[in-house]
């Protein structure tokens, strides 16, 4: 049997992408396009960061740019809790953006914790 590597950063990409797909078919109207591009920016500011994270020399800089990609994903569970309170976009995949998101902020502060 073959054991998947786990990828953290591969996680990262993969909800920035999932992300952009769901910001796609979000309405078309000032709501969705605020919330949408907002959300966008957050998602990617995340998985952007933690890449920049995988590169750095020291563990002052990576808890740095880990911190600063922990923000971005706080800022994206807040953008989907409202978009959730407001019903927009698919309801399932809303859904499966949050618990994503919910688990890669568990594990970011867990690291975080773990280097200082």
């Amino acid at each position: 049997m073959t054991q998947k590597k786990f990828d953290l950063e591969e996680r990262f990409v993969d909800l920035a992408a999932s992300i952009a797909s769901f910001c796609q078919d979000l309405s078309n109207d000032f709501t969705g396009q605020y919330y949408g591009n907002q959300l966008l920016r957050s998602a990617g500011g995340a998985a952007l960061n933690f890449g920049e994270a995988q590169g750095t020399n020291t563990d002052k800089d990576y808890v740095h740019r880990a911190t600063i990609s922990l923000r971005e994903l706080k800022e994206s569970r807040v953008n989907l809790n409202i978009l959730n309170r407001i019903e927009y976009g698919n309801k399932e995949l809303r859904i499966s953006l949050l618990d994503e998101v919910e688990q890669l902020i568990k594990i970011t502060a867990t690291i975080i914790k773990n280097k200082k």
